[in-house]
Order: C-alpha cells, then sequence, then structure tokens
C-alpha cells in the first residue's frame, strides 16, 4: 500500500458551478470554499501530511476584476475567521506564489496567518497565490546563478516555493479538464495524476476517499521495473 505524505489539488469548476445552479460565478467561489473546509478536515483525518492547494495562478489575472477583487476579499475574510481555528488544529498555512503584486492589507493577513501557524506540524498547507510553475522555476534558476550555485536537481528542489516539502504523491483536479495549467510542473513528475469530471463545489468526501484509495491500488516503479 502507498503511503501518502503530499496530495496537491487544482480547485477547478467553482465559476461554472456558479453559473450553472447561482447565475453567479463568485456564488460558486463561495461554495467552493465549503469543499476546500470539508477536504482539510479529511486530509487531517487520513494523516496525510502536505497539502497543495492551487487558488489562483499568474494567468488569472486577465479575469474581470469584479470576480477577482471578490476572490480576495473571500480568501481575506476566510483566514481572518479560520486562522486560529487552523492554528488550534495544529494546521501550517504557507503561500507559495510571488506575494508582492497584492494589496498591503492582503499581505498583511497571508503574513499573520504564516506567522500564528508557522510551528504547527499535523497538516502543511501550500496555498498557492499568484503561482505559476514557469515563473517558480526561472526564479530558481536565476537565484542559483547569482549565488553561483551548481544547476543540480538538488540544488534548484532547494531553490523552489515548496521547498523543505516532498513531492506530491498524487495530483487531484475537478471540473473535467484534462491538463497541468502551469502547476508544480518540476515538482509532478512522478505524481499520479487524477482528473475528474465533478465541478470542485461538487467534490465530495467519498470522492476523495476514492481517489487516496485508488492511489494506494497502483504499483510506483519510478522508472524502475
Amino acid at each position: 500500500m502507498n503511503l501518502i505524505k503530499h496530495v496537491a489539488i487544482i480547485m477547478d469548476g467553482n465559476g461554472r458551478w456558479g453559473l450553472k445552479y447561482k447565475k453567479s460565478r463568485n456564488l460558486g467561489h463561495k461554495e467552493g470554499l465549503k469543499t476546500v473546509e470539508k477536504i482539510i478536515e479529511q486530509t487531517v483525518k487520513k494523516k496525510i501530511k502536505f497539502l497543495t492547494l492551487f487558488a489562483f495562478s499568474t494567468e488569472n489575472w486577465k479575469r474581470p476584476k469584479k470576480e477577482i477583487n471578490f476572490l480576495f476579499n473571500l480568501l481575506e475574510n476566510f483566514l481572518i475567521k479560520k486562522t486560529n481555528e487552523l492554528n488550534k488544529n495544529q494546521i501550517k498555512l504557507n503561500i507559495i506564489g510571488n506575494k508582492k503584486i497584492f494589496s498591503k492589507k492582503l499581505k498583511k493577513i497571508l503574513l499573520n496567518s504564516e506567522q500564528i501557524t508557522k510551528y504547527n506540524k499535523k497538516l502543511q498547507i501550500n496555498l498557492a497565490l499568484n503561482y505559476g510553475s514557469k515563473s517558480e522555476l526561472i526564479d530558481a534558476i536565476n537565484s542559483l546563478k547569482r549565488k553561483k550555485i551548481a544547476f543540480t536537481e538538488k540544488n534548484i528542489d532547494k531553490h523552489l516555493h515548496t521547498k523543505n516539502t516532498p513531492n506530491p504523491d498524487l495530483l487531484i483536479r475537478t471540473g473535467n479538464t484534462k491538463r497541468l495549467s502551469n502547476f508544480l510542473l518540476w515538482q509532478l513528475a512522478y505524481a499520479e495524476v487524477f482528473f475528474e469530471k465533478k465541478l470542485w463545489p461538487d467534490f465530495t468526501i467519498s470522492d476523495y476517499n476514492r481517489v487516496l484509495k485508488n492511489f494506494q491500488k497502483i504499483k510506483r516503479n519510478f522508472g524502475n521495473i
């Protein structure tokens, strides 16, 4: 049986769900947050140590400004209300991606949540915000060049946003879309990938458990026989 240390998720389909059921993309994002809470709780129960959630990509800035503002307001309110609860449950929050472009308010809230939860060991949530894997790799390579450090796998690993985190064992993408969308391209090299038809707000604990169970049945060779 495969041990699961790290699950990565592309939470796709919130906007489409909102248009389908509520005639509002924003209400889909709000509903999707409920799924996030359920998946976090189940990940803790399964004793999985790392969960990486793709929340906002470098390409998502192309979306309407009203939708972007709603997303970040939703995130701010969630962290203000839930950071103490995360801390109480021994969950660490780690933001990956470029935070420089965010508002002072959001940066302050993100930093506060990271600081409050930084010593927790039960689960680490890597929340990918303004994240793009290609940018991450370019940043890592430039950092190695500045430091005059050799370009090796090990050194690149140490300069990625996910440093000190094991690579994901599996990736789940909801929303019936079969692509990686510039997410953890380096880290997912040997991950098992599960594409789910359901939109993210419809993704249930049972669905999550099914994927985890199916992953554990896979014979993983990593290039061997």
